[in-house]
């Protein structure tokens, strides 16, 4: 069995831990942790982490874009899981359900206001967080990006996948399959920095690669329960299409069952992005050439790990920029996926993953000089 990796891979993206002097505290961390312990109350927290000092219950709040979106679902366990290693309370989780800027900030101020201990924010918008940030971290207030990350930001630091790198070896993928003709692309929030820059790295890609190929944006909305009405209605438009590919999950997901729905499953390429059941069924059975892992289970756990270090060392351990990389999950490693129905990529199991007999080997390290 094997698992296509981008450039940097899933496998790597934990030796990002050492940039900034994270790994050791992590390793240390870690190692010490015991378990929490019930029953404790007062001002103190219910655990406390190995060696580590008897720490406040330190709240903190993750504002997302969609809330209620499936996606998100082993980044929430992640966070919980997190803060239960750790001993603190389970991060809030707020923000919009439908990618309303205005209600992100209003809940970022919300949280800033309260005075909560640490902040992770999805950076969609490259303007409307800046300000806010801005006044969290003058009120002593870390702040940490996750999911999407935006120019001209003051995050300490961002966890997540390189967006438009994924979409560039996306779109080189691509290329091997389809060559000429149309491709319809879905996109569930056009701008928003959480999806633009993959599709952006695809179109760029498909211009160097396969020039002779036009990139059709289909855009699906935020919320999913349309986004296969989306998608059905521009293939009904553009039967001729060579491939019927999502830059979110979602998307990704109405991709799969507009192609098996339609019979073109062999008869179209497809592919996208993220562990929706729909989307790892659609890569089973072949309506789906590939779909996309970026660790959203690291999303959620890393950065309430790099906050809580960053508090309890007084900001001596500044959090890591970390690629929480991709994987390409092709057909002969889906079977994996579905069958561990794990919940570190959302599916409902917490129970212990056998490791195969041997691991495949990842790309040889590059330093630069």
């Amino acid at each position: 069995m094997t698992f296509e990796t981008g450039t940097p891979s899933r496998r790597t993206a934990l030796r990002y831990l050492g940039i900034g002097g994270g790994v050791a505290a992590a390793s240390s961390l870690l190692a010490a942790c015991s378990g929490v312990q019930e029953g404790q109350q007062g001002n103190q927290s219910s655990g406390k982490a190995g060696n580590f000092p008897d720490t406040p219950d330190w709240k903190f709040v993750f504002v997302n874009h969609v809330t209620t979106n499936s996606f998100f679902v082993p980044t929430r366990t992640g966070m919980a899981d997190a803060a239960a290693l750790l001993g603190i309370p389970e991060p809030q989780w707020t923000g919009s359900e439908n990618g309303n800027v205005t209600q992100m900030a209003n809940a970022m101020e919300t949280a800033i206001n309260s005075n909560v201990a640490g902040i992770a924010i999805a950076l969609t918008d490259n303007s409307a967080f800046v300000e806010p940030t801005k006044n969290a971290l003058g009120k002593g207030i870390p702040v940490i990006a996750y999911n999407a990350n935006a120019a001209n930001n003051y995050p300490l630091a961002y966890v997540g996948q390189d967006l438009y790198l994924s979409g560039f070896l996306m779109g080189q993928r691509i290329a091997k399959d389809v060559t000429s003709g149309d491709i319809l692309v879905g996109i569930s929030q056009p701008g928003g920095n959480n999806v633009q820059p993959r599709l952006d790295g695809i179109i760029d890609a498909m211009k160097a690669a396969a020039p002779g190929v036009t990139v059709r944006t289909v855009n699906t909305g935020a919320e999913q329960a349309g986004e296969l009405n989306a998608m059905t209605a521009a293939y009904t438009g553009n039967q001729g299409a060579k491939g019927i590919y999502a830059v979110d999950a979602g998307s990704t997901e109405a991709c799969a069952k507009l192609i098996a729905d339609r019979g073109l499953t062999g008869k179209v390429h497809g592919g996208g992005f993220d562990l929706l059941k729909g989307s790892l069924e659609g890569v089973k059975s072949g309506a789906l050439d590939f779909t996309i892992d970026q660790s959203p289970y690291l999303q959620g756990f890393l950065t309430v790990l790099y906050l809580y270090l960053y508090r309890v060392s007084g900001t001596l351990v500044y959090p890591p920029q970390t690629d929480t990389g991709l994987t390409f999950v092709t057909k002969e490693a889906a079977d994996l996926y579905i069958s561990a129905d794990s919940k570190f990529e959302g599916g409902s199991k917490s129970d212990l993953i056998n490791m195969p007999s041997s691991i495949p080997l990842p790309p040889a390290q590059t330093l630069s000089r």
